[in-house]
């Protein structure tokens, strides 16, 4: 009984296991580069996502973590309009 238990412990964490794997990587879909020109700097980073919208915002923040000091800061730069955009799919 005890042997029966361990197997399917082991099968259960298995399983578990392999829809994480699957679940992370079938989420990247889109992936896009983006210049953001904020307070007299222009930085342009990388982003992912599971279409083009997530992967622009991830790309936006990326930058913006660069020039932006402070909460309030941050959102005023995520909210300027990019100097440039190249999205793959």
């Amino acid at each position: 009984m005890n042997k029966g238990r361990t197997l399917a412990f082991v099968f259960g964490l298995l399983v578990l296991v392999a829809v994480l794997i699957y679940g992370s990587l079938g989420t990247v879909r889109a992936e896009c580069e983006l210049c953001v020109q904020y307070n007299g700097r222009t930085e342009c980073r990388k982003g992912s996502g599971a279409d083009e919208q997530e992967a622009r915002q991830a790309a936006q923040k990326a930058a913006c973590a660069l020039m932006a000091v402070g909460m309030a800061e941050s959102i005023k730069c995520q909210n300027v309009v990019p100097t440039g955009v190249l999205c793959e799919n």
